[in-house]
């Protein structure tokens, strides 16, 4: 499986201090990934980084790609030691449909919108004939590659415009971004993005149904306007977990020691950045929260909300406890959600804010820090 990054500030961050220098970064990832259990935990078959500029230069995102393990590119360390923006997404590949190839690298872009996934779609070729006859010609027309991931970015792309919206032409930026992007009240709006993804992951489930697939699929997505972003993690099921998901959210991440030591510093109750990443990028365990499996997380102007995703997958008892064999599988890990009155507060203390009904985040006890077996 994959792994990916996202990073919304109201100040840009050199994209060296996200996916380099950190000592878990997504770059120490793509060779070295503590929550994949599979055999060999490389995400090696590519890598992609997209970030915003100032909209003077477009409002297009600029999105670098390439089918060289992140490890070992070094174009990536040059452009990253000298790049700056305050909304990037990152991902590192491991293959589970789709050729090596530039065209198969995330994140996917169309006009102003970014979109990453990590995780599959279970039986794909059983429900790919059924997505093209169901989405719209110039959706069809913009895949270029041959990954289940791109296809479901298609299908969003279908379902925002099915909402009225065109993806091609979003609504003029009320503000500028700040530093190239976060900032401002631009875009569709992050009521619009959460219902294109949650229609998308409807839709997808009604192929699935269709073609009878049993397995689940992990639908852990990320899309952005360039102004807001939902992330959902996700699986197609009312027993199982789905593949990992955290976010950190404070006022400052900095190297507070030589050697890659990075932590998220909270001045205040306020937040002016949030990360959201398959892997913790610290050991700090006070940094990162678990994302509930089945629910929908969405960045506005730095804050954060969770609604759980209420569909026939969703779990009622919060204390459920969903089985992680299905994710362990597929080389993930998947945490247990297991609420608890610290992990409240330290909820608040974060600023989050939860829909109806949203399991309360839990903070992860530790990440694995074994051998190249994971755990």
């Amino acid at each position: 499986m994959c792994r990916f990054l996202v990073y919304k500030g109201t100040n840009p961050i050199l994209l060296s201090d996200l996916i380099l220098n950190p000592t878990h970064s997504i770059l120490t990832q793509s060779y070295d990934c503590r929550l994949r259990l599979d055999s060999l935990p490389h995400n090696g078959d590519g890598f992609g980084v997209g970030y915003y500029t100032t909209p003077t230069l477009s409002a297009e995102p600029c999105i670098f790609t390439s089918t060289t393990p992140a490890w070992n590119c070094v174009n990536l360390s040059r452009l990253a030691k000298k790049t700056a923006s305050s909304l990037v997404f990152a991902h590192v590949r491991a293959t589970t449909s789709g050729a090596l190839s530039e065209s198969n690298c995330h994140p996917f872009s169309y006009g102003s919108l970014m979109f990453m996934h990590n995780g599959h779609i279970a039986n794909f070729k059983k429900i790919k004939r059924a997505i093209v006859s169901a989405i719209r010609d110039e959706y069809f027309l913009m895949v270029e590659g041959s990954t289940d991931s791109e296809w479901a970015f298609a299908v969003f792309l279908d379902t925002l415009h099915s909402l009225g919206h065109s993806p091609k032409s979003p609504p003029e930026a009320q503000n500028e971004r700040v530093g190239g992007g976060g900032g401002g009240g631009g875009g569709f709006g992050h009521g619009v993005l959460r219902q294109a993804l949650l229609g998308t992951i409807r839709r997808l489930n009604e192929f699935l149904d269709e073609a009878g697939t049993g397995e689940p699929s992990l639908l852990n997505f990320a899309a952005t306007d360039g102004y807001s972003v939902v992330c959902t993690r996700y699986v197609c099921s009312r027993t199982d977990e789905a593949a990992s998901l955290y976010f950190s959210s404070g006022t400052r991440f900095h190297e507070y020691k030589e050697g890659g030591f990075y932590r998220m510093e909270r001045h205040d109750r306020g937040q002016d950045l949030v990360m959201v990443a398959s892997e913790p990028l610290t050991f700090e365990r006070g940094d990162w929260v678990t994302v509930p499996t089945n629910s929908i997380l969405t960045i506005n102007k730095q804050t954060v909300l969770i609604h759980p995703i209420i569909d026939k997958y969703y779990q009622q008892n919060p204390a459920y406890s969903r089985s992680a064999a299905f994710a362990e599988s597929k080389g993930m890990v998947a945490e247990p959600i297991v609420p608890s009155k610290s992990v409240k507060n330290g909820a608040k203390k974060l600023g989050v804010r939860s829909g109806k009904d949203a399991h309360p985040p839990t903070i992860p006890d530790r990440l694995p820090s074994g051998s190249d077996e994971g755990e």
